[in-house]
């Protein structure tokens, strides 16, 4: 089990921010390794950023956890309550299609401040296939993607690192 992280005070969680999100599964197991659990997740947490007002500007479902790149889309968004809702949508859906739990508890966080790039952590989440060594480049990564950015907008924000050398 994981020990529950730290977090920001309950206003730091609120509004119009970008935040870096990384979810594991429970005890690492290896739940995103087809496309059908990948999609069914996807989609639960697509449900809860459409309830609670969050835009998944990228993603990447690595095989034993996900990286998520979501903006609060109103000043009233708590990052909190979507992430909770994400989670349970998510985990209800996958325990009846794999019978078992999906995620550990808690999650890692990381709120973009003003001087931090969106591109970086794009960069960053795309990228991470490339290092784990599961592909050479990002676009041949099945399981990652945007809500909002279409693969050439994604491309050009990874720019010429979205490969390996």
């Amino acid at each position: 089990m994981c020990p529950r992280r730290p977090r920001l005070t309950e206003q730091q969680y609120l509004g119009r921010c970008r935040y870096s999100l990384t979810l594991c599964t429970s005890g690492r197991h290896k739940a995103f390794i087809d496309k059908d659990a990948v999609t069914l997740t996807l989609s639960q947490i697509l449900r809860a950023g459409k309830e609670h007002r969050f835009a998944l500007i990228a993603y990447c479902f690595m095989p034993d956890h996900v990286h998520l790149l979501v903006e609060g889309c109103a000043p009233h968004c708590n990052l909190e309550r979507y992430v909770h809702a994400a989670k349970q949508f998510s985990g209800f859906a996958y325990a009846r299609h794999a019978e078992r739990r999906l995620w550990q508890h808690s999650y890692f966080d990381h709120a973009l401040r003003g001087n931090e790039s969106t591109q970086r952590a794009v960069r960053y989440i795309l990228e991470n296939p490339i290092r784990a060594g599961l592909v050479r480049i990002v676009d041949e990564y099945p399981f990652s993607g945007s809500e909002t950015l279409t693969w050439k907008e994604l491309l050009e924000l990874v720019g010429s690192s979205g490969q390996r050398p």
